[in-house]
């Protein structure tokens, strides 16, 4: 039986070296795939015979299968060991992505995704604590900082990729691309990764993962089939109401259970809620983005896909740049200033997507491009790194769930948003116009910035010195 935790210099120096390499890799491969099918959604609704709108489905189920299963990763890890629960969660992924690269109906592909994501949902979480068990406190903010950089470079390259794979090659290959990686991951999890499970492992919160997962899923499906006339209203909203009440029940079921999947207790901490509430709420405007720029450049502007994943690139690079002067803007102006006017500037950014049109010239899209992404690489680390600020040690990893969770809930609601707002915004008839196509496109993009800029009110609620003293270590969180 494996040891609960071994002191980090019994691990062999091999295992410390190689670790950082393997961990890296799967979060290169859990964010890749969070971008690299979106300059390719015109391409493969054309092949599947569906519309371009009903591919927002094939983005959301991902991430929302990432909300799902993130909250019982950490349990699994000690209960089953993280050696075994890792092999598995990369097998389930590249299981995932190999069937994924086999379908041709939608809903069956959207099956496949929500496979995908539940490996996914393990991948990183467990990664992280291998590492945490792995390396003394004095290494540990290297090992991160390292293994947060995949993390940067997968949603980069994913939009170039997906468009040069569609234009040169076969759309299958995005999902495929996966497979060669993943059986090397499996391999070097077996050979070198550390295999730590807990002694005393707490039962699991089943009724409440069955209240919690249940709930959000069928909040998404209502998100996805609203306005496309497939259920009545009276069904809409029925499902509606039950998937409410399902939150309720979880929300009611989780004060009364000592260990729940989600220790919600912690929204009492004022920091907390509102980095967490307030980043619910930010990414609900700004989550739809990836899936509407594609389409704004590709069906409006009439670019090929490798030109839209060009266009798509500066964001990331911003991204990164940014990260790296994060702690001295914190430390400067602090977790209240940043949040407010970095959320307003960002809204005003994400209208302006609205005047991009067949005359904008190239040089302004990438600049406006570049600037979106460094807004919001400020906007989601400061809210990332406010998490922890007042949160104590030993609730840390339950905040990390939380977080986890409800970011990517957000992404998800956000693609499910912006679809839904497009819908309304173009009639059926007027889909394959691209003038149409792209006027419905500038009015989602301003309805979605002035969402963003109404979430400022919920980061208002800070205090001038709220954070300081995560400013001064704020790098740890970075990734």
């Amino acid at each position: 039986m494996p040891a609960e935790a071994e002191p980090s210099g019994a691990q062999p120096m091999s295992v410390r070296r190689l670790l950082p390499w393997l961990v890296a890799v799967a979060f290169f491969m859990e964010s890749l795939d969070t971008t690299i099918l979106n300059t390719a959604v015109p391409v493969v609704s054309k092949a599947l015979g569906v519309s371009l709108l009903s591919m927002k489905a094939v983005l959301a189920s991902y991430t929302l299968s990432l909300a799902v299963f993130i909250p019982i990763s950490g349990w699994m890890a000690d209960r089953f060991g993280t050696r075994r629960v890792f092999a598995a969660a990369i097998g389930v992924f590249t299981l995932g992505s190999f069937l994924c690269g086999l379908m041709s109906d939608l809903h069956l592909m959207i099956a496949c995704r929500i496979l995908q994501g539940a490996g996914g949902a393990m991948m990183v979480p467990v990664g992280r604590l291998t590492l945490v068990r792995t390396f003394p406190k004095s290494e540990l903010v290297q090992a991160m900082s390292f293994v947060a950089i995949p993390g940067l470079v997968g949603p980069m390259l994913g939009p170039l990729a997906g468009g040069l794979i569609v234009h040169y090659l076969h759309w299958r290959l995005i999902f495929f691309l996966n497979i060669p990686i993943g059986i090397v991951g499996l391999v070097l999890v077996y050979l070198r990764l550390p295999d730590f499970r807990a002694t005393d492992v707490k039962p699991l919160d089943v009724v409440g993962l069955i209240l919690f997962g249940a709930g959000i899923a069928l909040l998404s499906y209502v998100l996805e089939i609203f306005g496309e006339h497939t259920l009545s209203t009276g069904e809409v909203l029925g499902l509606l109401a039950l998937s409410l009440a399902l939150l309720i029940g979880y929300g009611m079921h989780a004060m009364g259970t000592p260990y729940p999947v989600l220790q919600l207790g912690l929204f009492r901490i004022r920091t907390f809620a509102t980095a967490v509430s307030g980043s619910f709420f930010t990414r609900l405007g700004v989550g739809g983005v990836p899936f509407l720029l594609p389409l704004l450049y590709q069906v409006g502007l009439g670019l090929n896909p490798v030109e839209s994943g060009l266009l798509i690139m500066p964001q990331a690079a911003a991204a990164m740049a940014a990260k790296f002067l994060m702690p001295k803007i914190l430390d400067r102006f602090g977790y209240r200033a940043v949040l407010v006017s970095n959320t307003v500037v960002l809204g005003a950014l994400l209208m302006l997507f609205a005047t991009i049109g067949r005359g904008t010239p190239i040089w302004l899209i990438v600049l406006q491009a570049f600037c979106y992404g460094a807004l919001t690489s400020t906007q989601f680390t400061s809210m990332n790194t406010l998490v922890y600020a007042d949160v104590p040690d030993a609730s840390a990893s339950n905040a990390s769930s939380i977080a986890s969770t409800f970011q990517q809930l957000s992404i998800s609601f956000g693609v499910a948003v912006a679809g839904l707002t497009t819908m309304f915004l173009i009639p059926d008839r007027l889909r394959s116009n691209p003038a149409a196509m792209t006027a419905g496109l500038h009015v989602a993009f301003l309805a979605l910035g002035a969402f963003t800029i109404l979430s400022t009110l919920v980061f208002s609620r800070l205090k001038r010195e709220d954070g300081e003293n995560e400013t001064r270590q704020s790098d740890i969180h970075l990734g």
